[in-house]
């Protein structure tokens, strides 16, 4: 089941305070945060990378594949009643994910 973009609208509204870019891919999207892919969203559902600082800003969020063959990843849907909390944890994917690597140019 794809996502719905109304979905992704409404998430990129209750987390405004970030400067979040969503990109589609195959019907579901990815959240960006500086460049880096910090969550997804599968099935109208908001996953979370599960890094360090990630869990500790979503200590009861819980761990699953967002798609089947996939990591597990943290599921924050329910944690939106505290946006705070969230906006936190997607800071501190961003700070803990290395740089993306720069694109060779085509000669």
């Amino acid at each position: 089941m794809a996502t719905a973009a109304q979905t992704v609208a409404h998430l990129m509204d209750t987390l405004s305070a970030l400067p979040l870019t969503s990109r589609k891919m195959f019907g579901e999207y990815a959240l960006y945060l500086d460049g880096k892919v910090v969550a997804l969203v599968c099935d109208d559902i908001l996953w979370v990378k599960p890094l360090p600082g990630a869990r500790a800003a979503l200590p009861d969020a819980p761990l699953a594949p967002p798609f089947p063959g996939a990591k597990d990843y943290l599921r924050a849907d329910a944690a939106l009643d505290d946006a705070e909390a969230v906006v936190a944890a997607l800071r501190a994917v961003a700070r803990e994910r290395p740089d993306p690597k720069p694109r060779k140019r085509k000669t």
